[in-house]
């Protein structure tokens, strides 16, 4: 879709014979949306004009801008760059542009044969925008791209450039540089704002690059994509390129992440690593999902829950029947007090939502011309109508045009940017919120359920990615202690810093399960049982399952970002929440657990012991160590060390009395 239009946009060619004369180029400039993203093109209105012009990069440059065309010959290096313009103004025959490494001299490129003048880019690419007027009347800017690739001027002999900086200001945006007011800096994130989709089209190298600069953008991407550029990359290049230094990896993570220090092979064959024996994997089931009628007999008169530690251990073994998620989330996720009587809630309701039509009303109310003023708000509803645009639209709850549930979703994530306005919106949280509305069916609930989901997520989208960094960290630790074989084989790799969890931690496994699936994942996670951080266990079962073929097939790099990537939505969630928690069992069941592993999961070393079910001061038990869980629920369901039997009866938990 064309949003933005304009002829008697002019190219004033340097590189003429007569440096003291322009050669005028007309062109139209447009401004078009694409499905995955937004691309400036300029296209001249005569294709014959005269090919024997000269790019022009900028001189000392570290890279020399190579411009794609259909030439008839063989390019070759031309005149000496002209000195009377600055680089900025150069002459440009391109379709679209890659870098290439920059040899010794003047960076000029000569192209032969026909080619149309014309360029495009997406704005994905755009670093910056210089302005200016000129005494002739007509105004003027030039593109900076990333990389400090410049674009010619164009010069609007008929018009001016405002209505197409209003156009790009909806999709990007642009702050007026400190340093020069004619410069319009975009502004950028270490976060999900931007587009993301056009980042798989390069080798992999490219692409660590890339994560260097913006890890979320890359990982929340389109990872169907990844495949085929996985599959371009494997074929295109050659294996033994493929593979990067330990240090430079280290350079690029550390770099990009401060802080994240994971342990790095530096010398093939040498590791020195204390061995824990952990011992086998105890065999794990499950139960039926909690029925409403369960739930009601906890219930006292007043509505007060009366066995919370009980509640938690049974939804933690089986999750919810949807009936009941719309109450029971709202204890989960800390909206309700477990405490609190049927009375207290009610009151709880109607305060929390005079509070939320008030924020609502904040962003309401901005008329437009505020808004103008306002880049933080226009950028942040701009996300919003995007992401909503885009989330889970295969489910009923928000398939079709005008759907109830994407005007929810909008206005629920545009209050939050007025309860956290430091915060705002960032590309992700639309992720965490839909499952969360689709279950409350209301925008009220929904609305404060998310801010109590976002209080526990709130550092994975911060801007110095502090949440992210600590759990790579941690979940390092727990698989170097569960198999540092398989660790030392990743590094091996290149694949030590588990780059490929890094969407799985950001909105906790949102896209690789199924809508129903997560769910459930989601309620089990919110009991935070049976230790801590049990997701990073999740992580730690999923890799544990894949391991044997990513070994016995000797996957490297390419090979096994693709394989973790296709693993979205084949994951069977009943098998790996078993086993997760045999996982858990087994860490906390070890008498030598590493005082790191002991503070990640959140226990005490001289609790957990093998045999301290012995009875003794039965009251007094710490729910953070599993022993009262494993205890009192055990139901053959799903084996997590066994083949899952589909036409296997669920069975009812055999002893389900409160620790």
């Amino acid at each position: 879709q064309v949003v933005y239009e304009q002829e008697g946009v002019f190219i004033h060619s340097s590189c003429g014979k007569n440096d003291d004369q322009d050669s005028l180029i007309a062109g139209i400039l447009r401004v078009i949306e694409k499905e995955n993203e937004v691309v400036v093109d300029w296209r001249p209105l005569n294709e014959t004009s005269d090919t024997s012009n000269i790019l022009c990069a900028v001189k000392d440059s570290s890279s020399v801008v190579e411009w794609t065309q259909t030439p008839k010959g063989e390019s070759s290096r031309g005149a000496d760059r002209p000195s009377s313009y600055e680089a900025e103004w150069d002459m440009v025959t391109t379709v679209s542009f890659k870098k290439k490494p920059h040899s010794n001299g003047d960076a000029t490129t000569h192209a032969n044969g026909e080619s149309e003048w014309s360029f495009l880019f997406s704005l994905t690419d755009l670093k910056s925008i210089k302005q200016n007027k000129e005494g002739m009347g007509w105004s003027y800017l030039v593109f900076c791209l990333k990389d400090d690739v410049k674009l010619p001027a164009l010069h609007f002999h008929h018009g001016d450039s405002k209505p197409l900086i209003k156009c790009l200001e909806k999709h990007v945006a642009l702050n007026e540089s400190p340093h020069d007011e004619r410069v319009l800096l975009v502004k950028t994130q270490k976060s999900l704002s931007q587009s993301f989709e056009n980042l798989f089209d390069e080798p992999s190298y490219g692409l660590l690059q890339k994560w260097k600069k913006d890890p979320y953008i890359v990982t929340m991407g389109k990872f169907s994509k990844v495949t085929n550029y996985i599959v371009g990359s494997l074929r295109s290049s050659d294996p033994s390129n493929q593979r990067r230094p330990p240090s430079e990896m280290a350079y690029f993570l550390n770099d990009t992440i401060p802080g994240l220090k994971i342990n790095q092979q530096e010398e093939p064959g040498f590791e020195v690593i204390t061995r824990i024996d952990l011992g086998k994997q105890p065999e794990v089931s499950r139960r039926e999902p909690v029925s409403a009628e369960e739930w009601a007999k906890n219930m006292d008169s007043e509505g007060r829950i009366v066995d919370v530690d009980y509640i938690k251990r049974i939804i933690f073994k089986g999750g919810l029947c949807h009936t009941l998620r719309k109450e029971a989330w709202k204890f989960l996720l800390g909206y309700f007090p477990w405490n609190s009587t049927k009375e207290e809630r009610a009151n709880l309701q109607k305060r929390k939502t005079d509070e939320y039509f008030r924020m609502k009303l904040q962003w309401k109310s901005v008329s437009e011309e505020q808004e103008k003023r306002n880049s933080r708000l226009r950028d942040y509803r701009s996300l919003i109508e995007k992401d909503v645009n885009r989330t889970d639209r295969t489910n009923k709850f928000y398939e079709g045009e005008d759907n109830p549930g994407l005007i929810l979703l909008h206005d629920i994530l545009m209050t939050y940017c007025m309860y956290d306005f430091d915060l705002g919106y960032v590309q992700g949280m639309s992720d965490l919120l839909s499952p969360v509305l689709y279950v409350m069916e209301n925008e009220v609930d929904a609305f404060w359920c998310f801010v109590s989901y976002m209080d526990q997520m709130h550092q994975n989208f911060e801007e110095q990615m502090q949440g992210m960094k600590t759990q790579l960290i941690q979940l390092s630790h727990l698989l170097r202690l569960l198999d540092s074989g398989f660790c030392s084989y990743l590094e091996s790799q290149d694949s030590g810093y588990l780059y490929f969890c890094f969407r799985w931690l950001l909105i906790r496994f949102k896209r690789e399960f199924s809508f129903q699936d997560i769910l459930r994942l989601w309620e089990v996670m919110w009991t935070e049982l049976p230790c801590q951080n049990f997701h990073l266990l999740l992580c730690c079962a999923i890799l544990e399952s894949e391991k044997q073929q990513i070994m016995d097939k000797h996957y490297g790099f390419n090979e096994i970002l693709k394989h973790i990537n296709e693993l979205s939505m084949k994951i069977d969630v009943e098998y790996i929440l078993c086993k997760a928690e045999a996982i858990s069992m087994q860490m906390m069941n070890c008498k030598e657990l590493p005082q790191t592993v002991s503070e990640i999961l959140g226990i005490e070393n001289s609790s957990i012991t093998p045999d301290s079910d012995t009875g003794e001061d039965e009251s007094a038990a710490d729910l953070s160590c599993p022993t009262s869980l494993y205890q009192s629920l055990s139901a053959p369901v799903v084996a997590a060390n066994g083949t899952r039997d589909s036409g296997q009866q669920m069975a009812e938990t055999q002893s389900l009395t409160p620790a």
